[in-house]
């Protein structure tokens, strides 16, 4: 049996390494199952994955192109590098390939109303976009720190129709918004399907992403081999909960040859502790949070830590059970990249290519870059460059010490 589908096996079902499970309270055991048996139904029906596929072409721009940077990898030397364009997919992120599939799920079960989490916000507008194209009822969970610094994202979701809560519990961010919204299922679950953003959570739901998120890769895998002509040498993806990396690292997962690398949020440096590098920092250990066992930010004593990144989507105490599995066998090497690295790297590629990265994926270009130059001209690097950088407009602006659109900045929000 092959990685890729030892990750959709019924064998330890739920499972990955020692990673996953569901640790969930009894009141959610039946909406689970029920979950399952519905995944299992489709999943087991070609036809549904050509109605995802046709939805995703019509609806979603699919296929997402792969984008050569010529003048990247001219200025860094080294490898050839190579983007994979989910920024261009509908609603501007990955998330999109997600939201839909799952959506088509809610429909096969009847559900009249869908609740969400979301930190960055892509998935918050993926998934009020989803509702609004299938006339659900949508709440969107988000943190109160991610509402000030994504407002862009919270101002479509409520003229898509969403109800936005802002959680200001803890650290007022996603793993907050996460708990909200599994409180809010346990009380709404006869009418309510909960689209999890991310490969984490109570299984199914790593499997279930994982599933919608691996067209990713899939096309990805069929590109290269088209043009530039061979498998990528590297595979990049950001990482934070790890659905972008799940779905790209799927579509080269049993490709030996092709080494897959996940970026966490470095921070202000692993030597700081204002990170959120669960992998690469060495910080992460074991244990069960939010129904699953995975690597979190923990002290000794199971509490959870204070994360810190300058991306939203990133800042999440916990990983994907599938990577934190891929991990410890070392099919995934996991790096990190600072905030500083990763503005730099923004202003880079706007200027060499034209291109405005989502500061979440900008990680995996900083480290692709990295390594780039130690590489041979022949070789190639591919990035999944997950979303596009619209959202970060406000924190961009800041980071940038822009006076003048400081100021701007400063009276717009003032007045909203």
């Amino acid at each position: 049996m092959g990685l890729v589908d030892s990750i959709f096996s019924h064998e330890r079902e739920g499972y990955y390494g020692e990673y996953g499970g569901a640790f969930i309270p009894e009141i959610l055991r039946t909406t689970l199952d029920e979950l399952i048996d519905v995944f299992d139904s489709a999943r087991s029906d070609p036809a549904f994955w050509d109605e995802f596929l046709q939805v995703m072409r019509t609806y979603s721009c699919r296929p997402t192109p792969i984008t050569h940077l010529e003048n990247l990898s001219n200025e860094v030397g080294g490898a050839q590098i190579y983007l994979k364009r989910e920024d261009l997919n509908h609603t501007g992120a990955h998330k999109a390939n997600n939201v839909m599939g799952q959506g088509l799920l809610v429909r096969r079960m009847g559900k009249k109303r869908v609740i969400a989490e979301t930190g960055a916000g892509q998935h918050g507008v993926a998934t009020a976009t989803m509702a609004a194209r299938l006339g659900l009822q949508c709440t969107i969970y988000m943190g109160a720190v991610d509402v000030e610094r994504q407002r862009p994202n919270v101002f479509w979701m409520e003229q898509l129709g969403a109800e936005v809560v802002s959680v200001t519990d803890g650290s007022a961010t996603l793993k907050d918004a996460i708990n909200e919204s599994l409180r809010d299922w346990a009380h709404s679950m006869a009418n309510t399907h909960y689209v999890l953003g991310t490969a984490c959570g109570p299984h199914p739901f790593p499997q279930i992403v994982a599933y919608f998120q691996r067209v990713i890769g899939e096309e990805s895998r069929e590109q290269m081999l088209s043009a530039p002509g061979c498998l990528p040498d590297k595979v990049f993806a950001c990482v934070g909960g790890g659905s972008n990396a799940t779905g790209i690292f799927l579509g080269f997962l049993d490709d030996p040859q092709v080494e897959l690398v996940g970026v966490e949020a470095g921070g202000l440096g692993l030597a700081t502790g204002e990170h959120a590098a669960r992998l690469a920092g060495k910080v992460g250990s074991p244990g069960v949070a939010q129904g699953y066992k995975t690597y979190f930010f923990q002290d000794s004593e199971g509490q959870m830590q204070h994360t810190h990144s300058v991306a939203a989507g990133l800042d999440y105490i916990g990983v994907s059970p599938i990577l934190a599995h891929l991990s410890d066998i070392g099919r995934v090497r996991v790096e990190s990249a600072t905030d500083k690295e990763v503005i730099d790297v923004l202003k880079r590629m706007m200027r060499a290519e034209g291109i405005i990265g989502a500061l979440e994926s900008t990680h995996a270009v900083a480290a692709a870059l990295r390594e780039a130059n130690s590489m041979s001209a022949d070789e190639t690097v591919l990035v999944n460059l997950s979303g596009r950088g619209d959202k970060d407009i406000f924190t961009i602006a800041d980071a940038l010490e822009d006076e003048n659109w400081k100021r701007f900045l400063k009276d717009k929000v003032g007045k909203l």
